[in-house]
């Protein structure tokens, strides 16, 4: 009888085991990065953090960078991400990739109807980097740097 109730014990536990680690498996997937959220810092031009502590970089887009050294236009970059989205409530859209190598969300990133990778580019203030097999707005992207460079704006001033 003591053999049987054992057996039972363990098959018990076994079905609870089951069950908690479904429930684990379900939640996690219920976890992921928000598709809207405010901005808490801005990092330079092209990196921000969200809520929830989450590390955005824009997709397409490369700007100057300020740290560890201040590039030509870096300092300007920032600022104006900063006047962008810095304390506002953002859209995120996911390309291809869910991440970078360093584990940034990768993004392209709106406030209200600003296409904010692409205002960047458009004063001439981040570059069209391309980062297959994100390449959703690599089009736009370049007629938009094609004119600011034709404008002479941003790191284009001649």
């Amino acid at each position: 009888m003591g053999t049987v109730r054992k057996r039972n014990n363990r098959v018990i536990g076994s079905i609870w085991l089951a069950i908690v680690l479904i429930c684990l498996i379900v939640i996690a997937g219920c976890i992921s990065p928000p598709e809207t959220a405010a901005v808490i810092q801005v990092i330079d031009g092209d990196t921000i953090i969200i809520e929830g502590d989450y590390r955005v970089r824009y997709i397409g887009i490369d700007t100057p960078e300020i740290r560890p050294t201040v590039e030509a236009y870096g300092l300007e970059a920032w600022q104006a991400n900063r006047e962008l989205v810095e304390g506002k409530e953002v859209r995120l859209e996911r390309d291809v990739s869910e991440t970078d190598r360093y584990g940034r969300l990768l993004r392209y990133v709106y406030v209200d109807d600003v296409f904010v990778n692409a205002e960047l580019v458009r004063q001439g203030l981040a570059e069209v980097k391309s980062y297959p097999p994100d390449t959703k707005y690599q089009d736009y992207f370049e007629e938009l740097e094609s004119s600011a460079r034709k404008s002479g704006l941003g790191m284009w001033t001649k």
